[in-house]
C-alpha cells in the first residue's frame, strides 16, 4: 500500500520548528518534501545536540526531505522557484508576514504560476491585523497568549513566570497548519483551485486554554488549590486524574477512604474542587506511607488514572514505545540515531520516518533539473 501523501510535492521555505515539524510529518506519510535552505542552512543545522558537525534537532525536524540551496535575493533564485512550483501541490513557510512577499514569492505570486497550489503560511500573530508584523517566537506567544501566567497560576504562591525549553506553540501551530493544509488538499480535489492557509501561532496556542478563556468571561470562584497536580509518597510524587465520579470514587476505594464518598467537603464534584486543598491533605496522610510505586499500584488496580513522574530517559522505555514504534531510526552524516515517529497510525497505510537527513544542498541540482532549468542556469545558481 502506498503512504497517504504519495505523490504529493510540498516546498518547504520554513525554518526553526513551527513550519519543518508540519512539513516533516508530510514527509512521514508519504509526500516528497524539498525543503528550500538559504545558503547559510536552516539554523537548526547549527543548534545542539551536535555529531560531528550535524544536529539532531534539525535531523528530527527534517528527516525524509530533499534539501535545495537558492539565495532567494537574487533573482534568478526567484525565477527558479516559479518555475519550480508549477508542478508542487504546497508550499509552506513561516516568515513574518510581508518577508515572501517582498521577495516576490507570496501565495498571490506563485498562484499565478500554479493556480492549484496551496500555500501554508505559519507566523506570530497571523497574516492581518495590528500585530501581524511583531517578531515572534514560541516562548514570546507563551507569553503574549496568557499561557505562562495561567501555569503560574496553579504553581501555589510563585510569582516568577517559569524559564521555557519546550516550544508548545511552534508544535500545536505545525500541527494546526497539517490540519489546515490537509484540508485545503482534499477542497482542491473538489473545486479544482488552491488556497492560502493562514495559521496563526498565538491563536493556536490561546485554543488550547480551555477553562482559561471561559474563566476570563465569566466570574468563577478559584479553587483551593489545581485538581491535577503532584501527590507525595514516601520518595517521590505521583500525578493522578480524577477527571469523573467514578475515577474518584475508585480512588477512595484504592485509598481505603469510602467515607470520602459521603463526606460534604468532598462529595459532589463543586464541592470537591473548591476543597481540594483540604481533600490532598487528607489523601497525603495515606500516599505518604507508602512508595511511588506501591501508590501506582494500588490506583492501578482501582482503574485510577495516574502515573510516576518520569524523566524523558525513563518513560523512553516504557515498553509501550518499543511496541507502537514510538521512535524510529534516522541517519544523518554522523550516524544513525532515534527520532520520535509520528503519533497516528492507518489501518490500511504505512508510515515511514526518514531514514535520511539531507545534508545541505544535496539535492539542489537534481530538484532544478526535474523543474526544466538547464544546466548552464543550474550552475549559475550553485555558485
Amino acid at each position: 500500500m502506498p503512504r497517504p501523501l504519495t505523490g504529493v510535492r510540498v516546498l518547504d521555505f520554513s525554518t526553526t520548528i513551527a513550519g519543518p515539524h508540519c512539513a516533516r510529518l508530510m514527509a512521514d506519510m508519504g509526500a516528497d518534501v524539498i525543503k528550500v535552505e538559504s545558503p547559510e542552512g536552516d539554523l537548526m543545522r547549527s543548534r545542539p545536540v551536535q555529531r560531528d558537525g550535524a544536529g539532531t534537532m534539525f535531523g528530527q525536524l527534517n528527516a525524509g526531505k530533499r534539501s535545495i540551496v537558492l539565495d532567494l535575493k537574487r533573482p534568478e533564485a526567484v525565477a527558479a522557484v516559479k518555475k519550480l512550483v508549477k508542478g508542487i501541490d504546497i508550499v509552506l513557510e513561516n516568515y513574518r508576514p510581508g518577508v515572501m512577499k517582498r521577495l516576490g514569492l507570496d501565495y498571490h505570486e506563485l498562484a499565478k504560476a500554479n493556480p492549484r497550489l496551496i500555500y501554508g503560511a505559519i507566523s506570530g500573530y497571523g497574516q492581518s491585523g495590528p500585530a501581524a508584523g511583531r517578531p515572534a517566537y514560541a516562548p514570546v506567544i507563551h507569553a503574549a497568549t496568557g499561557y505562562d501566567m495561567a501555569h503560574l497560576g496553579y504553581q501555589g504562591g510563585r510569582e516568577r513566570p517559569d524559564n521555557c525549553g519546550i516550544f508548545v506553540a511552534d508544535y500545536a501551530s505545525g500541527a494546526y497548519a497539517l490540519g489546515g493544509i490537509l484540508a485545503a488538499l482534499h477542497q482542491r480535489h473538489v473545486t479544482g483551485k488552491g488556497q492560502m492557509v493562514d495559521v496563526s501561532m498565538f491563536e493556536s496556542l490561546v485554543g488550547m486554554l480551555l477553562g482559561e478563556v471561559n474563566r476570563a468571561q465569566f466570574d468563577f470562584e478559584v479553587p483551593s488549590r489545581p485538581m491535577y497536580g503532584p501527590i507525595e509518597a514516601k520518595d517521590g510524587y505521583v500525578m493522578l486524574a480524577t477527571a469523573s465520579e467514578r475515577t474518584f470514587q475508585d480512588m477512595a476505594t484504592a485509598a481505603g477512604r469510602r467515607d470520602w464518598l459521603t463526606d460534604p467537603r468532598f462529595e459532589k464534584y463543586a464541592d470537591r474542587r473548591m476543597n481540594w486543598g483540604l481533600f490532598v491533605v487528607e489523601l497525603e496522610e495515606w500516599s505518604r506511607t507508602l512508595t511511588v510505586k506501591d501508590v501506582v499500584a494500588a490506583f492501578e488496580q482501582h482503574g485510577v488514572p495516574c502515573s510516576p513522574y518520569l524523566t524523558v530517559t525513563e518513560a523512553l522505555k516504557d515498553p509501550q514505545v518499543e511496541h507502537r514504534g514510538s521512535l524510529c531510526a534516522i541517519e544523518d552524516s554522523a550516524g544513525a540515531y532515534k527520532s520520535p515517529a509520528p503519533p497516528f497510525r492507518f489501518s490500511g497505510s504505512p508510515l515511514q520516518s526518514g531514514p535520511k537527513v539531507a545534508s545541505l544542498g544535496e539535492h539542489t541540482k537534481a530538484v532544478l533539473a526535474d523543474a526544466g532549468l538547464s544546466a548552464a542556469e543550474i550552475e549559475a545558481l550553485v555558485k
